[in-house]
């Protein structure tokens, strides 16, 4: 009786050491996780980069579109601005006024001013085809841009022009990165005289107007 006891003890004994875990083991788990750690981050992070970006352009779309329905509904000219403001990009929905670009009392106002991820930037370097990939109507001497509607939602160059006044020069398109996301691009473009409004992202090859963002 006291050998068969004595059996049992050493058994249990056996199974709970078995059952553990030794120092070195668990370091080697630990480091195991760590490298693990390391090698996914620059993924997620490159992941959450361009959600950023994604996320940028559907406020960029989703303003032109207030601009223009705004404009329509109102029968005035209304305009979607926007900046670079201590290397932040904002944007900002308004009336517009005859003679100024962007009226003084918006670009004064920072409540007024939305503001993506200080990652996100704009593009204004040239492509491969020697373009420019952001065109929207830019002011002479300030880092600002702009996109007009008329009272018809017609994308126009200056406060006032009727939708026959339309030109080229009016339409364009604005195009961010992440200086994390590599050569990844989203862009958002007004894209026809009537004021059809689209989101495109890179691609390896250019389309008809020179640009990779489309």
């Amino acid at each position: 009786m006291h050998l068969q006891y004595s059996i049992k003890i050493k058994n249990i004994s056996n199974n709970c050491s078995s059952s553990g875990f030794s120092l070195p083991e668990i370091l080697v788990t630990i480091v195991a996780i760590g490298i693990l750690i390391a090698l996914a981050l620059p993924n997620w992070q490159s992941f959450m980069e361009v959600r950023r970006l994604t996320a940028a352009q559907e406020e960029i779309y989703q303003s032109l579109k207030q601009a223009q329905n705004q404009a329509a509904k109102e029968k005035v000219t209304w305009q979607t601005s926007f900046r670079q403001n201590n290397n932040i990009v904002q944007w900002t929905v308004h009336k517009a006024e005859q003679g100024q670009f962007i009226p003084v009392s918006v670009m004064n106002n920072d409540k007024v001013w939305y503001e993506f991820h200080p990652n996100i930037r704009i593009d204004l370097n040239k492509n491969n085809k020697d373009k420019y990939e952001t065109t929207l109507p830019k002011h002479s001497s300030q880092q600002v841009w702009r996109v007009l509607f008329n009272y018809q939602g017609c994308p126009i160059y200056e406060v006032g022009d009727e939708c026959t006044d339309t030109s080229l020069r009016t339409l364009g398109q604005i195009t961010l990165y992440s200086h994390n996301s590599g050569k990844v691009r989203r862009c958002v473009y007004v894209s026809t005289i009537i004021g059809a409004v689209k989101m495109g992202k890179e691609h390896s090859r250019a389309n008809e107007k020179d640009k990779y963002c489309y």
